[in-house]
């Protein structure tokens, strides 16, 4: 089994900025890959970033492309998502997801491709 846990998450203005932290425990080396995911009351969950966990490959939703950017710790255990540059519309509760090796293969987009969830941090970016 494997633990995520975020932290980071916060009140913020428009145009500020945060950095989310996702930190694994447990068995973090049967993690392949991890995502950040966030859910805006009302809304379906969508994809914000994600990042291989062998070669650090990244993937960016449109809309934060250019804002944000995922990062993990050379050991493996901690990810981390800079944003910058921060909207109204990024208020959300942001959630931390990890594929499992072997299992969770594919499109890094899909919530369903992700064993691992954390329980999720609150940004809110006022106007």
């Amino acid at each position: 089994q494997v633990q995520l846990v975020e932290s980071g998450g916060g009140l913020v203005q428009a145009g500020g900025s945060l950095r989310l932290s996702c930190a694994a425990s447990g068995r973090s080396f049967s993690i392949s890959g991890t995502g950040w995911f966030r859910q805006a009351p009302g809304k379906e969950r969508e994809f914000v970033a994600g990042i291989t966990w062998s070669g650090g490959t990244t993937y960016y939703s449109d809309s934060v492309k250019g804002r944000f950017t995922i990062s993990r710790d050379s050991a493996k255990t901690t990810v981390y998502l800079q944003m910058n540059s921060l909207k109204p519309e990024d208020t959300a509760v942001y959630y931390c997801a990890a594929k499992r090796t072997f299992v969770d293969s594919g499109n890094y987009l899909d919530p369903l491709r992700y064993g691992y969830w954390g329980q999720g941090t609150q940004v809110t970016v006022s106007s």
